[in-house]
């Protein structure tokens, strides 16, 4: 006898996240089935806030939108047959004429502007290729992936991908108008030997 797979909508999704055993796990829902993440490292956080402060004190000061960080989910797709896919962001960053001036206190149904993803050691990479696929299909503009171990960035876009080094520039280009700051600024220095 033939089972027929049961997938996950948004709606299910956001009822077992709210659920009894679910409060302290990281999950994202990709094309309906759940994906655990694991928790964040302490280089991961420190990173992560490094740039999220760069990016919303420029964004604030320029009245540029609004920046979400702590593993915002956003609908990245909805499926007629409820193969629903919702990604949790490190940072993301929504233009003025993207969203309203605060979000609804819901999975946020439009996908970001930019997506920046800061590389944890548990992280797949076939994982990430594919939350970058999603994000451009789904209309994010520039997708930034942040390697603590080797201090790079890949800037991603529909038209390809660049890698970036400690002295290269990261921009926000027309996304993030005048944002640039030397990729070696957003990496905690190391410690003295």
């Amino acid at each position: 006898m033939l089972v027929e797979r049961q997938y996950i909508s948004a709606e299910g999704f956001l009822d077992i996240v709210d659920s009894a055993g679910y409060e302290d796990r990281s999950i994202e829902l990709v094309e309906g089935e759940i994906i655990e993440m694991s928790k964040a490292s302490g280089l991961h956080g420190q990173i992560t806030m490094l740039l999220s402060i760069k990016i919303a004190s420029h964004v604030v000061e320029n009245r540029l939108g609004i920046v979400t960080a702590a593993e915002t989910g956003f609908m990245l797709e909805r499926n007629p047959v409820g193969r629903d896919t919702v990604r949790a962001l490190d940072i993301a960053f929504l233009s003025s004429e993207t969203v309203p001036a605060v979000l609804p206190d819901q999975l946020v149904d439009v996908a970001p502007d930019l997506a920046v993803e800061v590389i944890s050691p548990s992280n797949e990479a076939a994982d990430i290729h594919h939350k970058i696929r999603q994000l451009l299909a789904a209309g994010t503009t520039l997708v930034w992936i942040v390697y603590p171990r080797t201090r790079t960035v890949e800037v991603h876009t529909r038209s390809g991908a660049a890698t970036l080094e400690s002295d290269d520039i990261l921009s926000g280009g027309d996304v993030l108008p005048g944002f640039e700051i030397p990729v070696r600024e957003i990496f905690p220095d190391p410690a003295p030997s």
